[in-house]
């Protein structure tokens, strides 16, 4: 549990996929606005775990200015070892330069020790579009050009006659871009369905994720969703799967 204890103060912090208060109107108002929630799942991929995560999503409105901070913390063990331990956090700043279009920056970084990285980071910024964006239905697109860094871990391995090889740590930079798809559709004040897709391009490797969830409302604040999240990165490193799902159940607060 050494590292669980090492990453407490992430799961104060931590965060997740955004799903506002279905009665809210669709004209946004001024002020802060978020969720927080815990979790629990199964992991599937490059660790096999029952694990439990953390998550927080925050927004603040301020005219034409739209600032978001998330963040997301899992972790997991599979026979009392430790099989799971990832920490994900990203901001954006958006503009709106029309009623539909807007301009926004955004930046990641995520930490995930059962990967063959040490860290992968993000900084982009580009234009996007509200598609559908009414008090039952919403479809959000964005993308642009950034920069992707990755550090590779050190690896140990064996050479064809069965000598030890290690291949070092490196640094991987590279220019890509980022697109994000966000759709959500209110089948009634009580029960929403959302689907979020991310993708980041670049030369060295893609990386693509979706979730999908469902959440119902259990009271004026508290509600609870069961989400299926699919990661798929084109070239992952070498002994490393190139696909992780987790199935998660979660009880969520709005405010």
């Amino acid at each position: 549990m050494g590292q669980f204890t090492r990453w407490l103060p992430s799961i104060a912090l931590a965060a997740a996929c955004a799903a506002m208060p279905f009665s809210a109107a669709a004209e946004e108002v001024d002020g802060w606005s978020g969720e927080a929630s815990l979790s629990a799942g199964y992991t599937s991929g490059n660790s096999e775990a029952t694990d439990v995560g953390a998550s927080m999503d925050l927004a603040n409105k301020n005219g034409l200015w739209t600032y978001n901070i998330e963040a997301n913390f899992d972790y997991g063990e599979q026979d009392s070892i430790e099989s799971r331990n990832r920490v994900f956090v990203a901001g954006s700043v958006d503009r709106q330069v029309s009623d539909k279009a807007f301009a926004f920056t955004r930046a990641s970084y995520e930490v995930d020790q059962f990967t063959g990285f040490d860290s992968r980071s993000f900084l982009g910024l580009g234009l996007g579009y509200h598609v559908f964006d009414s008090e039952r239905l919403t479809w959000t697109v964005r993308g642009g050009p950034g920069v992707k860094i990755d550090e590779v871990k050190r690896v140990i391995t064996t050479d064809a006659v069965g000598a030890a090889l290690i291949i070092p740590a490196e640094t991987e930079t590279s220019f890509g871009a980022v697109g994000r798809s966000e759709f959500s559709y209110a089948f009634n004040d009580n029960v929403k369905l959302s689907d979020a897709t991310d993708i980041i391009y670049s030369g060295e490797s893609t990386q693509m994720r979706n979730i999908i969830a469902l959440t119902a409302a259990l009271s004026e604040k508290i509600s609870a969703r069961m989400s299926f999240d699919v990661r798929y990165d084109t070239n992952p490193p070498d002994g490393f799967e190139s696909t992780d799902t987790a199935t998660k159940i979660a009880l969520v607060y709005g405010f």
